[in-house]
């Protein structure tokens, strides 16, 4: 119970690159076959492995509405006028993509359950994936040999939330219209490149002529078809290699306790009808995107209470919330309002793509993880992950600043200001207080491996004394809250070495890393077998 995990030793310098990076993707790429694989594979049986699930039957549910709206939707901003069912838009002039959006919304039987189910699946696909890698995230199964599957599982988030992004501007309306104003913008700001991105992308200057086609184009054909490689590459390396699974009695790095093939293939079905039913329940219930309420799109007008989807939230509230600044730089002028948040977002994402490999290079650790982790016995990778999404969070909240402050009855401005201080000051609060909360938790645990379960039992001992009966944990139990590895930072390095070599400045800054993960105050030592046996046996007696 008191065992210390000490990373391999680092490899060998004089091997040379091609052969470390051969060896690298051999061990991730895994060497069974797959078809063996699927013969053999047993499925962990826990709750949180469902996510990933609902992602994928929610893509499927996705393509199949897809295909259904693309018979009746024309990718056209040519100007027609509407001489459709609702009353209030006829003999307006409006783009073929809205007049064939209404017309699939009141006039195809059955079509704006299709085109409101589409909507949902695309909102509950890209919440699933984020819920599933943020599982991912909390229990360290992005470490070895899996971190190829964290790359692919983060393309498919961000490939998601652009294919909403298109799909949300496909129908012509005022409230994409002024969708597309921020995102031109966005893009316009871009220094060097911006205007020649926008003028691609809109074909000419905003709003252009060739959007909704190339638009159409991206989402119908370009991203679904990256999708569906990342997705397929994701499943054959989960395939190749044997699942993660959670700690507990008989499973070791060298097992999987789970479901049989045969039977989950039989439970996955169920779900996905579970999950197809959910979403057209929803569809059926709750009305989403009316775009006859908005009107057909004109630039010399903004929908007022625009919001965008919540995946895009983040993005929209860091616009809204950063100052109007701008500087001149060698003649041009940079609009460091639309630049900096751009950029912020950006390194957000990426800080997340990047984060397997990052640990991977502070701790130097090499060996491959098949037992997952439990977030409090990780207390600095738990506290980093909350304090991303409280970044997210307070984010989306700047998102719905206009509309906090006309139902809420406060200013604007200060709403505003709120989002801004609380970038910076809500991160810090959410890594802190929860970083103690899993070392809490931990001690937790050692005070129960120790003393045991309290039974509110109270025993008079012969002198007089109270004490309250512990009674022996389970083994299962026992065994669950003992079997992590803790790891130790590594070694410090001196400024210079025994030859009087000044140390690298990443060697001193991975060993920083290393004491920030791993060092004193991170980590509750796990009682030792010999503390366990004298304080039961004192118990005991």
């Amino acid at each position: 119970m008191g065992h210390d995990s000490r990373p391999v030793a680092p490899e060998p310098e004089q091997e040379r690159t091609g052969e470390r990076l051969a060896r690298w993707a051999d061990s991730r790429l895994g060497r069974r076959p797959v078809a063996r694989s699927v013969r053999r594979l047993v499925f962990p049986d826990h709750w949180s492995f469902l996510l990933g699930e609902i992602a994928l039957y929610s893509f499927v549910i996705l393509l199949i509405t897809g295909v259904y709206l693309s018979f009746y939707f024309h990718p056209s901003s040519d100007l027609v006028v509407y001489q459709g069912d609702y009353a209030p838009l006829r003999g307006q002039l409006v783009s073929e993509a809205f007049d064939s959006t209404l017309h699939i919304s009141f006039d195809v039987r059955g079509g704006l359950l299709v085109r409101q189910a589409h909507h949902w699946a695309a909102l509950v696909f890209v919440a699933a994936v984020l819920a599933h890698m943020l599982r991912v995230f909390f229990t360290g199964a992005f470490r070895k040999p899996r971190e190829l599957n964290w790359v692919l599982g983060f393309g498919v988030l961000v490939l998601a939330m652009f294919a909403g992004l298109t799909g949300y501007d496909l129908p012509g309306d005022l409230l994409s219209g002024t969708g597309l104003q921020v995102v031109n913008g966005t893009i316009l700001s871009i220094p060097v490149v911006g205007t020649y991105l926008s003028f691609f992308l809109f074909g000419g200057e905003f709003p252009g002529d060739d959007l909704i086609a190339r638009f159409n184009t991206l989402h119908v054909l370009v991203i679904p078809a990256l999708m569906v490689v990342l997705i397929v590459g994701y499943v054959v390396l989960a395939l190749r290699h044997r699942p993660a699974q959670y700690p507990g009695p008989g499973r070791t790095r060298d097992n999987v306790v789970g479901l049989p093939a045969k039977v989950y293939a039989v439970k996955a079905a169920g779900f996905f009808f579970l999950v197809g039913g959910v979403i057209f329940f929803m569809a059926a219930v709750a009305e989403i995107n009316p775009v006859w309420d908005y009107g057909p799109f004109r630039p010399d007008q903004v929908s007022a209470g625009s919001q965008p989807d919540w995946y895009m939230g983040v993005a929209d509230g860091l616009l809204r919330v950063m100052p109007g600044w701008e500087i001149d730089f060698w003649g041009h002028t940079l609009a460091l309002d639309n630049l900096l948040p751009l950029l912020a977002g950006t390194l957000l994402f990426l800080a997340m793509g990047a984060y397997p490999f990052l640990e991977a290079w502070v701790t130097d650790d090499d060996s491959e993880h098949h037992l997952l982790d439990r977030p409090r016995n990780r207390p600095v990778r738990t506290a980093l992950g909350v304090a991303w999404l409280s970044v997210y969070a307070v984010a989306l909240i700047g998102a719905a600043n206009d509309i906090i402050a006309t139902r809420l009855h406060v200013s604007v401005n200060d709403v505003t200001w709120a989002v801004r201080v609380g970038l910076f000051v809500v991160p810090v609060l959410a890594f802190v207080v929860t970083k103690r909360v899993a070392l809490a938790l931990q001690r937790r645990d050692r005070d129960l491996v120790l003393h045991g379960r309290e039974t509110g039992v109270i025993k008079r001992l012969p002198h007089g004394e109270y004490v309250e009966v512990h009674e022996p944990l389970a083994p299962a139990l026992l065994h669950t809250l003992t079997s992590h590895e803790q790891n130790r930072p590594l070694d410090a390095v001196p400024p210079r070495d025994g030859d009087g070599a000044v140390a690298r400045s990443t060697q001193r800054l991975r060993t920083g890393l290393s004491g920030f993960l791993y060092g004193p105050g991170t980590q509750i030592p796990k009682p030792t077998a010999a503390e366990h046996e004298e304080i039961t046996g004192r118990h005991g007696s």
